[in-house]
C-alpha cells in the first residue's frame, strides 16, 4: 500500500504520524488540530495549509491505518484463516484508539484513496475462498470479538482464545469455504 504515502506531501506524512502518535498515546480526545500542530512545533493556522479540517486529519490517520492493516492481513492470509484472525486481533488490541477511529463510525469512503477499502478486504475474502458474503461475515465476527475485547465487555474469566477458535472453526467448516 505504498501508493497511499506517495500521494501525500512530506508535511502530510509528518502530520499523519504526529496525529497517530497522539491518538495512540493519549486517546481520541488528544486528536485535535491544535495538539497536532503543537506536536509538530508549528502554529495551528500553519497546519490548515496542509490539512483543511479535523475530518481530513482523521482521514489521513484512518487511511494510513487501513493500508497498514491491509499489509498485515495480506501477509497473514498467506498462512491461513487462524493467522489472519490473529493478525486482525493483534492489530486491534495493540491500537485500540486507532481501531475505534477506523471502525466505530461511518466510513468516509469518499475521502479514502481509491482501492484502499478493497485492498483491506481482499485478504478476508482470500481466506474464505473468495466468497464476499462469507468474507463480510468473517469481518463482522472478528470486529465484534475485538470490539468487545478492547471495550472490556467480556467477563474476566472468559477464554477469548477458545471463543476465537470456535468462531473460526465455524468459518472453516462453512460449505462455501
Amino acid at each position: 500500500m505504498a501508493e497511499l504515502n506517495s500521494a501525500l506531501t512530506e508535511r502530510q506524512r509528518q502530520i499523519a504520524a504526529a496525529a497517530r502518535a497522539l491518538l495512540d498515546d493519549r486517546g481520541p480526545e488528544a486528536l485535535t488540530m491544535r495538539n497536532v500542530a503543537e506536536a509538530l512545533g508549528i502554529k495551528a493556522p500553519s497546519l490548515y495549509k496542509h490539512v483543511p479540517d479535523k475530518t481530513a486529519l482523521e482521514t489521513l490517520v484512518v487511511a494510513d491505518a487501513f493500508a497498514e492493516l491491509a499489509d498485515a492481513l495480506e501477509t497473514a492470509a498467506a498462512q491461513g484463516l487462524p493467522e489472519l484472525a490473529r493478525a486482525y486481533r493483534d492489530y486491534a488490541v495493540t491500537h485500540p484508539h486507532l481501531y475505534r477511529l477506523m471502525n466505530y463510525r461511518p466510513l468516509r469512503r469518499d475521502l479514502l484513496p481509491d482501492g484502499l477499502e478493497a485492498a483491506s478486504a481482499r485478504p478476508l475474502a482470500a481466506v474464505v475462498g473468495g466468497d464476499p458474503d462469507l468474507a463480510r461475515a468473517l469481518w463482522a465476527f472478528a470486529h465484534g470479538m475485538v470490539s468487545l475485547e478492547i471495550d472490556g465487555r467480556f467477563p474476566e474469566d472468559a477464554d477469548l482464545t477458545a471463543a476465537w477458535r470456535a468462531g473460526l472453526a465455524a468459518f472453516a467448516e462453512s460449505p462455501s469455504h
